[in-house]
């Protein structure tokens, strides 16, 4: 599928995300012109870093606006990690800060302390999904990702809840709203399960782009 744009906003490690789409034989640019953002097929939003710090970035360059004009009109969007959790619609991180609000919900800190655990929740983990959701199609076993994060996304409906994660407490670490996908883990370095999970959303969304042509 050509078109696969990458959000360069300056919080997301661009390079590994390429890298992952090349080894599925997709090939994926980098651009932060939102108009490029607009027109692609599939627009990946990654993520490192703090909340606030990067939903000011998309806002500063007009890629917020690409990115809900894109919301509006079903076009595809994949947040990882940061980037799912600026799909919702406010974080806790560092006070309140309002996100993108496409997947109805606020990012709150995962209460490790209370369960003798460390934050960042660091390494890998066992996803479970929660309505076999076609994202995870063909993971039956061995269902580990690799997490970097302290906080989780807590969706408004639990219809957008892809798949939960335990770390102390069970926590959504994938969404989906339609065409826009979020993973809190990081699929680039989730080595066979992240490539596998990256081909079925390239699948689902080629597969409504045909059913809507």
């Amino acid at each position: 599928m050509p078109g696969i744009v990458i959000i360069d906003y300056g919080f997301g490690n661009v390079r590994s995300v390429q890298r992952v789409f090349a080894r599925i034989g997709r090939e994926a640019t980098a651009s932060a012109d939102p108009a490029a953002i607009a027109n692609a097929d599939l627009a990946v939003l990654p993520g490192v870093g703090a909340f606030k710090d990067a939903i000011a970035a998309l806002r500063s360059t007009g890629m917020d606006v690409a990115l809900t004009r894109r919301a509006a009109t079903k076009r595809p969007i994949l947040g990882i990690c940061l980037g799912m959790q600026l799909l919702a619609s406010r974080s806790l991180e560092d006070g309140v800060h309002q996100g993108l609000d496409l997947i109805p919900g606020a990012v709150e800190p995962i209460p490790a302390a209370q369960h003798g655990l460390r934050l960042p929740h660091i390494g890998w983990n066992e996803v479970l999904d929660e309505g076999a959701d076609a994202i995870f199609s063909g993971l039956e076993l061995n269902r580990d990702f690799y997490f970097v994060h302290s906080y989780h996304f807590v969706c408004a409906d639990s219809r957008h809840v892809a798949a939960k994660c335990s770390y102390g407490i069970d926590f959504c670490c994938a969404v989906r709203n339609d065409n826009i996908f979020g993973l809190q883990f990081h699929p680039e370095k989730s080595q066979d399960n992240g490539r596998a999970v990256l081909t079925n959303i390239l699948r689902i969304v080629e597969h409504n782009a045909t059913a809507t042509a």
